[in-house]
């Protein structure tokens, strides 16, 4: 419980360590992962056998005898500290039923080893093992030699360590572990508090030490040697309170009761020193006589000291004596000064130079990760809170940032800025949305793109009215063939007129012709509308569009030459505001970092005291940056004012109302000239796509036409060859059984039969006999030569083409609506021409029109039906 050290004063000098408290062997195995196993689950408990078997292990360590080196003993207390930690917020231990009621912590007092005390309570737990560690570091201090600078760093390190240990265990657990039914003076807060300042009195002791060696001035020494003194006085001073005064060994007592008395003592012969330097004879005798009362008084109660301190108390006080009785000499003889009271004299001055070391990081258990898996309802909850409390002071902050950025972009939109410094330098831009569209027209083509634009027009338009003259010359070739045989043979010449077959046909042609002309004239709009705004729409072509736009001017005359200043300035706070902005952004990724990397839950398993308390702790972290966050608003506040009034002066200097008005009127000729420009794009593309689908519907009733004239060619040769028969007279026997050929009209189809009554319109005779053609059995019962259903056939008639709406140019495209008849049939039953046994043919694999449209809009997904 002792050891030695050297003194300024003296060779040797002694230093006291405390001995470890005792305890009894406990499992905690067992009652832990029983726990686990009834309120959690017995996969937990297996999952966590790891952590069950280092708990078990570092309590059996700490029940062992001190290992050889103190070290590693500090290690494991420190250790087994955190556990204790995590295990009190996920284990409740106390009598109570539904806890771990079968642990009982049992431990023995340091000084009276005959006392124990017995709870079912982590806390006494915790404060003996936090009073180990505090003895333990007192023994690695007193084991450094001190005779060397290292080693009396070293020391000094060990004993503000263990002042540590002793001050945490006063503040965190002292109180708690008291409060138990049986407990033991050692673990109570007058017994650590002294321990303490023990603890610092030894380790300012160790600097005094180094201060001698150093050969340091005696006013230094004095000043040291008198904290020293003062450390040990207040740990006498707490040795005499009543729960203590009987507790201790007097040997303890008297020791530091010398130490105050020895060190106060020291303190008056350095001081003494220093003024009889400087020719204090006064003074000088007056300390030496306090320090020599002092260690005289001490003497008389100094039974049960150390001998080697009782030594070196005599050699100090023969020292003092010493240099009194020559400054008493030297004051009769020479100075004749008045000698002041020792009591009239001022406090030694002191100066510590050691303070307690702070073991909240050495024991954070925040960081440990065992029973990590382990949490209880209560730090959820409270976890929830605290992240409710961040959530909300994150909000806040970054509504303030927010807004401080939308307040500046609207009062620099107000002031015009930085538009018009832009457009000074030649840097203005369009606004946004109205760049945004100009870029849209020049990417389309722009105004001067309408010109290939309407060549298309004009091409699609005479496309469209070639296949119409094609389609017309068509049928009008037909009647005209079948006008000259209606002339060449008379009455012979049975079939129906192709007018009468082709009314339905030429009406629909009609109906395109008239849409076509109807179209020609809204491409002539078209153009016209063109060339009437191309000076306006001129403006769009210009690269880049800010070219187009007016520049501010510098004033043509100036009285104090003094633009280019106002202008400098201005810029500078424009660069400041930016700047601000900037931090701004900056801010708002420190909270959401800071939000990201608060990690609060550890702290909260491992907390035993209040939530509020840690909550208030952990939430003032961010005080900095909210801090930083007002300061950004309020500087943002001050320059805005100040930018406000340089561009009022700037604004007056170069006349900004006069440009302002003109840069609004090119806006507005640009945004009519986009207006124009689309109005006119979405005309001629609506052109485009009316002209593709009429294409369509042509090419369909070409085709249509070209099956009406091939059958008509058809009939037409079948016929000659018969009237020219009959009028060779080979087939009488057949004309007197057979009634006369029937050649159906257009709304009707086609039948042979000889067993209907010639009234019939759907069956007359043909006046050749059926035996004299082939015909397949098995088609017998089946009409063999039906054309098939016409892919454009409808049962309803297509309405008009009607006038187009004075909306757009161009008549609406019109659904051709098909007719239910057919154009005519081949002649014999059973006949199968190339045209008809084309069966795979439907609406949709027709050609496709050799002229095809290129442009940027999809193609139009309507088409005419005939």
């Amino acid at each position: 419980m002792a050891g030695q050290s050297s003194s300024a004063s003296t060779a040797t000098n002694i230093m006291l360590a405390v001995y470890e408290k005792k305890t009894t062997s406990l499992d905690l195995y067992r009652p832990l992962r029983n726990y686990i196993s009834m309120f959690f689950s017995e996969r937990e408990a297996q999952n966590l056998e790891d952590d069950l078997q280092t708990v078990k292990q570092y309590r059996s360590d700490l029940e062992r005898q001190p290992d050889p080196s103190p070290t590693s003993r500090r290690d494991l207390l420190q250790k087994y500290f955190k556990a204790l930690c995590l295990i009190e917020t996920r284990f409740p231990i106390s009598p109570d039923n539904d806890h771990i009621n079968t642990v009982t912590f049992v431990w023995y007092d340091a000084f009276k080893q005959k006392q124990k005390a017995s709870q079912q309570n982590i806390h006494l737990e915790k404060a003996a093992v936090l009073f180990n560690l505090g003895a333990v570091y007192s023994q690695i201090g007193l084991s450094f030699d001190r005779a060397t600078v290292e080693g009396r760093k070293q020391a000094i390190h060990a004993f503000i360590a263990a002042a540590g240990s002793f001050a945490f265990l006063r503040d965190n657990a002292a109180t708690k572990a008291s409060m138990g039914t049986s407990t033991t003076v050692d673990l109570s807060v007058e017994c650590v508090g002294m321990l303490e300042r023990l603890m610092l009195a030894q380790a300012q002791e160790c600097v005094f030490e180094n201060t001698i060696a150093k050969g340091s001035t005696p006013g230094v020494c004095a000043k040291i040697s008198r904290q020293v003194g003062l450390y040990y006085e207040e740990a006498l001073a707490a040795l005499s309170v009543a729960s203590l005064k009987d507790h201790f060994d007097k040997g303890w007592i008297a020791h530091v009761q010398l130490k105050a008395a020895l060190f106060y003592a020291e303190a008056c012969y350095r001081y003494s020193l220093e003024l009889h330097e400087k020719e204090e004879i006064a003074e000088e005798i007056a300390r030496l006589k306090s320090g020599s009362s002092m260690l005289s008084e001490v003497k008389k109660s100094s039974r049960g000291a150390a001998a080697q301190l009782l030594d070196a108390i005599s050699k100090l006080e023969a020292n003092i004596n010493r240099n009194l009785d020559r400054a008493v000499k030297e004051n009769d003889r020479v100075y004749l000064m008045r000698v002041p009271s020792p009591s009239s004299l001022p406090p030694l001055p002191a100066f510590s130079m050691v303070k307690i070391m702070p073991m909240n990081e050495v024991l954070d258990a925040s960081k440990e990760k065992m029973f990590a898996s382990l949490v209880p309802d209560s730090s959820a909850k409270a976890l929830s809170r605290y992240t409710e409390m961040v959530d909300d002071i994150i909000r806040t902050q970054a509504e303030k940032l927010q807004q401080g950025s939308e307040l500046t972009r609207v009062r620099l939109k107000e002031m015009d800025l930085p538009d018009s410094i832009l457009s000074l330098e030649g840097n203005f831009m369009l606004p946004t949305d109205l760049k945004e569209d100009v870029e849209a027209v020049q990417i389309s083509g722009g105004p001067a793109g309408l010109a290939a634009e309407l060549q298309q027009l004009m091409d699609l338009r005479r496309v469209n009215h070639e296949l119409l003259v094609q389609t017309e010359e068509l049928l009008q070739k037909e009647a005209t063939e079948d006008a000259q045989f209606r002339s060449q043979f008379g009455t012979r010449w049975t079939r129906p007129q192709s007018s009468t077959l082709t009314k339905n046909l030429q009406d629909r042609l009609n109906r395109f012709a008239a849409n076509l002309k109807q179209a020609s004239d809204s491409d002539a709009r078209i153009e016209r509308s063109v060339r009437d705004h191309s000076a306006l729409m001129s403006i769009l072509d210009r690269r880049p569009i800010e070219s187009a736009l007016p520049a501010l001017a510098r004033p043509i005359m100036s009285l104090d030459a003094n633009e280019d200043a106002i202008v400098g300035a201005l810029k500078q706070s424009l660069r400041q505001l930016e700047t601000l902005g900037a931090q701004r952004a900056g801010l708002e990724d420190m909270l959401k970092e800071m939000k990201r990397k608060d990690d609060v839950l550890p702290k909260l398993m491992t907390s035993t005291g209040s939530y509020e308390d840690l909550f208030r702790k952990e939430i003032a972290k961010y005080d900095p940056i909210r801090e930083d966050i007002a300061q950004n608003i309020e500087a943002q506040e001050h320059l805005l004012l100040q930018i406000q009034a340089q561009n009022e002066e700037f604004s007056a200097v170069f006349n900004l109302e006069d440009y302002k008005a003109s840069r609004e009127k090119c806006y507005k000729q640009i945004q009519a000239a986009i207006a124009k420009y689309r109005e006119i794009k979405e005309n001629i593309n609506e052109g485009l796509k009316f002209y593709v689908t009429l294409q369509d519907a042509i090419t369909n009733i070409k085709q249509q036409c070209s099956d009406f004239v091939m059958t008509r060619n058809i009939q037409c040769r079948e016929m000659i060859e018969d009237v020219q028969r009959q009028m060779a007279g080979l087939s009488f026997q057949d004309r007197k059984n057979t009634g006369s050929y029937s050649y159906p009209a257009v709304n009707q189809p086609h039948q042979r039969s000889s067993s209907q009554p010639p009234s019939d319109p759907q069956n007359v005779p043909h006046p050749r006999s059926q035996t004299s053609y082939y015909q397949p059995p098995e088609q017998s019962t089946v009409p063999a030569y039906a054309h098939p259903p016409s892919p454009y056939t409808t049962s309803q008639q297509p309405p008009p083409y009607h006038i187009p709406a004075p909306g757009g140019p161009y008549p609406p495209p019109q659904a051709q609506h098909p007719t239910s008849q057919e154009y005519g049939q081949p002649a014999y039953p059973g006949w199968r021409g190339p045209y008809y046994n084309a069966h795979g043919q439907q609406p949709g694999s027709l050609p496709r029109p050799p002229y095809t449209i290129p442009g940027p809009y999809p193609p139009h997904q309507g088409y005419y039906k005939q």
